[in-house]
């Protein structure tokens, strides 16, 4: 039965909704009952009350990442996808992630991962991921409202990602529950904070920073080239135990 689903306008420029399949929605193109859902498989087609069509897909990450509300700037699925590809994340680790924001990249690592963990200090930060997380149905992410500063855990994690301004501190804080040969990876939006990462790594072995740049192509009537849009969002910072 589905229970969450992409809805994409098949005659309206591919605009797209994140629904649950309960109550109602009303777009531009009519109402669409959405407890019919409930009696379709992803790839049916369903309708507004006026005719106009969409197609009914099974979203996954990127499509939470564009449509789950947000309490902050998240980490982008480029910077996601240098840490997973660079660790070699996969479906037997265990992963410690800080910084948790609107819960965006611990749902990414969740889709992968055996189980994340993620601190966020900010009380309605953690309330918004964890409500992310509950809308998106994964029951191996767990939001844990604390300071990563001030860590106790017996567990030892395979990968650990962290998204906070405190970044040398909270590098030194996790130290102790990185497994052996697993991998500690920061992002950082400064040159500075990337910096003090590499210090506060400075007795790791494989030490690497990245900046992922990316640059979308338009097509138009006038000719195809690079958009305009800053490709820069940051550094990602990746060491080996």
């Amino acid at each position: 039965m589905i229970e969450n689903a992409l809805l994409v306008s098949i005659a309206n420029n591919n605009r797209q909704f994140l629904v649950r399949s309960e109550g109602e929605l009303h777009t531009d193109a009519g109402i669409i009952n959405l407890e019919t859902l409930k009696t379709l498989d992803y790839g049916s087609i369903v309708a507004t009350h006026l005719g106009y069509e969409f197609k009914v897909l099974e979203p996954r990450a990127p499509d939470y990442f564009r449509h789950l509300k947000r309490t902050g700037a998240p980490m982008m699925p480029k910077d996601i996808g240098i840490i997973v590809a660079h660790t070699g994340l996969n479906k037997d680790d265990l992963v410690l992630d800080a910084g948790t924001g609107s819960g965006i990249t611990a749902i990414f690592l969740g889709n992968i991962a055996k189980r994340v963990v993620s601190y966020e200090i900010n009380h309605n930060f953690a309330k918004r991921a964890a409500e992310n997380v509950k809308r998106v149905g994964l029951t191996n992410v767990d939001i844990v409202e604390g300071d990563i500063l001030e860590i106790v855990s017996e567990m030892e994690f395979d990968v650990i990602t962290l998204d906070l301004c405190e970044i040398g501190n909270a590098i030194r804080a996790v130290k102790d529950c990185l497994a052996p040969g697993g991998f500690i990876a920061s992002f950082s939006p400064f040159y500075e904070q990337a910096f003090e990462a590499r210090d506060a790594l400075a007795s790791f072995t494989q030490i690497t920073t990245f900046e992922g740049i990316e640059r979308e192509m338009q097509f138009g009537k006038r000719g195809t080239r690079p958009a305009t849009r800053v490709g820069h969002t940051g550094f990602v910072t990746i060491a080996r135990a």
